[in-house]
């Protein structure tokens, strides 16, 4: 039986005392409103802090919630993939770092990367209506070094190769659709790999201060998609607070 899957990538924002009335926890009710509305299937949020993740676990009652901080100790910032627990089975799950030592936690490439450590989440998902399996990824490119970022997509293309089934990628890649780092995802000669936010616009606005939002969030699978019907989530801010300082996107799959 085919089922159709709503996938969401939701950068929600570091919690920035700095941001003042944009601070995370000023604009939780703005957060639950979009998440509650757009009712995804499946969710890879960027830029969870540790408040965050406990947030978002205590207030998504529907989701299972996985991943933890990209630091040594497992704490600190981080991406995670959230499911709807009623909908689907995990059969595993891993979080590996963007570096020569994957399994390392706090590991990162050397060359232009930034002093952040940069990991990824990855679980295998059955849903019960469903014969296939689905892997579904989440991750958070490198803000400033180009060659990091580009080493990274290699490293998660090298991972997504060797699993012999479909798969969602959502995330911030930090990178627009003519970078090399994203060409390495949708030129890929081994997979026909689809770009679920080739049809949209740009996704960053820094609370509204960029006339021109800057793409670097996407959705990429090789599961039936058609990208046409992906949107990006409007955010108008309501008394001065936006969602977030990107906007949510979203996309449809569909698994046999």
């Amino acid at each position: 039986m085919a089922v159709k899957l709503k996938v969401c990538t939701f950068n929600l924002r570091v919690a920035v005392e700095g941001d003042g009335a944009n601070y995370f926890f000023n604009r939780t009710h703005r957060v639950l409103e979009t998440i509650n509305t757009e009712k995804p299937d499946l969710i890879g949020f960027q830029e969870a802090r540790d408040s965050q993740r406990e947030w978002l676990r205590e207030n998504l009652p529907e989701y299972t919630v996985l991943g933890c901080g990209r630091d040594k100790n497992y704490m600190g910032e981080s991406v995670l993939a959230a499911f709807r627990t009623e909908a689907f089975s995990a059969i595993d799950f891993k979080q590996f770092w963007l570096s020569p030592t994957p399994s390392v936690a706090g590991s990162r490439f050397g060359a232009d990367q930034s002093s952040c450590p940069r990991s990824t989440v990855a679980v295998t998902l059955k849903h019960r209506e469903s014969d296939e399996l689905l892997r579904f990824y989440n991750t958070h490119l490198d803000h400033k070094g180009a060659i990091a970022r580009l080493l990274g997509a290699t490293q998660l293309m090298q991972d997504i190769s060797v699993w012999d089934g479909k798969f969602v990628l959502t995330g911030d890649f930090n990178a627009t659709p003519d970078a090399e780092e994203i060409k390495t995802i949708t030129a890929c000669p081994t997979l026909p790999i689809v770009d679920a936010t080739a049809e949209l616009g740009g996704t960053f606005h820094s609370y509204g201060r960029l006339a021109e939002p800057s793409k670097i969030d996407y959705i990429f699978t090789n599961a039936d998609c058609d990208p046409a019907e992906s949107y990006v989530v409007e955010d108008h801010p309501t008394d001065g607070i936006y969602i977030s300082d990107h906007n949510p996107v979203c996309a449809y799959i569909t698994l046999a």
